[in-house]
């Protein structure tokens, strides 16, 4: 049988570039659907959309239970020792596991869709109405069925640091899916005059699909490349390791990651059930108050993903590394590591946030065409998409259940009670009400992050005096590159009613805000400490053998 010449361990900085990559690619094609689909289901269409998936993504973080993660911990360990028959049983038990815990999930997301719709919508007229949500939640449900399993296979794999694989099923899922929902949606509408909840059916069941075509990706990348992950010895006195003893074991690591997801969509959850009837008590119409929702729940968030993508990226190649370093008892690693991840993501984050932020107008017209709430809600919006990635991959590195959950739970309470409170404040005030909801989340997932960071230094004597300094370099880059563009603000027009202009002015201050933040590092030598020497040495040296060619 031919090997594939693809499947090769990464490296922790090679692992961590090679998903962030992956996934980073897999936000822009999730981000560069929305412009057809916007104009095809409209405001109306984009709630009904982001009312389903806030249900799907809930019922998720149950159904996959934090185990994908959880194997992958647990695979690195008996990887490291060598228990190759233990390290087996842990993916065919958990494969079982995630199976039973989809299929619930999905009959309980079958026989009380109405009971949901009825709970988001309320007595609110005008909008969309219980029966369709009750379709499009019954629709995206189906994926519940497949995704875990999926995820299983994903956590096997990174186990074993291969993260090639996972990253490329990624785009594949995202690429049918993005498919179905653009050609899906419009033939329901143009072709076939379907009402806008079947355009949005449609559309959510390409995440069923794409999960599908990803899914017997990895099962054929494995059977073709059985050996590679068996590269150890067996060890002859290996323990006899119980079903028992690694169901525990996989509900002892997956626990963390059931808390972090479900946590976060608690967030989505309060939003859901608040931010419409919140709205519509402080004089905005149904309809207003569904586009607003609509713009935090789906359009806005499209563009948080971005950032979230490389907290993700990290966060999938950190949990084995560390755990084998754990293994090792390899503290001064696992203190190396996390503050690398903490570099890396802070070093990328700031100046995305803040240049999405500037460029809010010309970016949601692109986008989304003319709109009263869209670049108000974008440019502020966006700073969750950050605090909530600070919060995730520290509050992930923990691993402490008491602590994630004080600190995940107080973040959780301050948004339930802040999310009305502030959103009235700020109407009395006379600025747009629903910067209420977004400053509650921000507070929320600060207060979790700074929580996260001090329990973090206890449990682990992580030591940040490097961080803060380097903080200092990412900050001073950002906001030299914001002044600078604001001074071109006055020479360049940053927004214009034409479509392809706007595209044009978005790379133009793109490219310079980047030259501008990267001479910066580059010259306060950010890359050096990030990535070390001997990294920035390789990267050169691979730039001037293409030079000489």
């Amino acid at each position: 049988m031919k090997k594939d010449s693809t499947m090769k361990k990464s490296t922790f900085l090679k692992g961590t570039i090679i998903t962030t990559i992956g996934i980073v690619i897999t936000k822009i094609l999730g981000l560069l659907y929305v412009i057809p689909f916007h104009s095809i289901i409209g405001d109306e269409g984009g709630a009904l959309y982001g009312y389903a998936y806030t249900i799907y993504l809930f019922f998720m973080s149950i159904s996959t239970a934090g185990i994908p993660l959880a194997i992958s911990k647990i695979v690195s360990e008996y990887q490291t020792l060598g228990y190759m028959k233990a390290k087996k049983r842990v993916f065919t038990l958990s494969k079982r596991i995630s199976l039973l815990l989809g299929f619930i999930s999905f009959l309980i997301i079958m026989l009380f869709a109405p009971v949901i719709a009825k709970g988001i919508l309320g007595n609110a007229t005008g909008g969309n109405s219980i029966e369709d949500i009750s379709f499009v939640i019954r629709v995206i449900g189906t994926a519940i069925l497949i995704v875990p399993v999926l995820s299983i296979y994903r956590g096997y794999f990174e186990g074993h640091r291969f993260m090639s694989p996972p990253s490329i099923s990624q785009v594949i899922e995202q690429l049918f899916r993005v498919f179905i929902i653009i050609f899906g949606s419009l033939s329901a509408i143009k072709v076939f005059h379907l009402s806008i909840s079947s355009a949005v059916g449609i559309a959510l069941f390409g995440a069923t699909a794409g999960a599908i075509i990803s899914y017997l990706y990895l099962v054929n990348k494995l059977r073709k490349n059985k050996n590679k992950f068996n590269d150890k010895l067996i060890k002859k006195n290996e323990p006899i390791v119980s079903d028992k003893e690694i169901f525990k074991k996989l509900l002892t690591y997956a626990v963390p990651f059931i808390m972090i997801d479900l946590f976060k969509s608690l967030y989505n959850t309060i939003d859901m059930v608040t931010v419409v009837k919140g709205l519509v008590k402080v004089s905005y119409s149904t309809v207003d108050a569904e586009t607003i929702y609509s713009m935090l729940s789906t359009w806005g968030a499209k563009f948080n993903m971005i950032i979230l993508a490389i907290s993700s990226g990290i966060i999938v190649n950190l949990i084995p590394n560390l755990s084998s370093s754990i293994v090792k008892k390899d503290y001064k690693g696992c203190n190396d590591k996390v503050i690398q991840s903490l570099n890396i993501l802070l070093f990328l984050a700031l100046p995305i946030t803040f240049g999405i932020s500037f460029l809010a107008k010309p970016i949601w017209y692109l986008f989304y065409g003319n709109s009263l709430y869209g670049p108000n809600v974008l440019s502020y919006y966006i700073f969750v998409g950050l605090f909530m990635s600070l919060a995730t991959i520290v509050v992930t590195i923990l691993q402490d259940y008491k602590g994630m959950f004080i600190s995940l739970s107080i973040g959780v309470v301050l948004k339930l009670i802040l999310n009305n409170n502030l959103l009235y404040a700020f109407n009395k005030m006379s600025f747009p009400a629903y910067y209420g909801v977004i400053t509650a989340s921000i507070i929320g997932y600060f207060t979790t992050f700074v929580i996260a960071l001090i329990l973090l230094k206890k449990k682990y004597n992580v030591l940040y005096e490097n961080l803060i300094k380097n903080l200092v370099d990412y900050i001073c880059g950002t906001v030299l590159m914001i002044m600078l563009l604001f001074v071109i603000k006055f020479l360049i027009p940053i927004y214009s009613s034409s479509r392809v202009l706007n595209i044009l002015i978005i790379i133009f201050y793109g490219l310079i805000g980047c030259f501008i933040y990267f001479f910066y590092a580059y010259k306060a030598g950010c890359f050096e400490k990030i990535f070390g020497k001997k990294f920035i040495n390789n990267i050169k040296r691979v730039f001037n053998k293409k030079s000489k060619r």
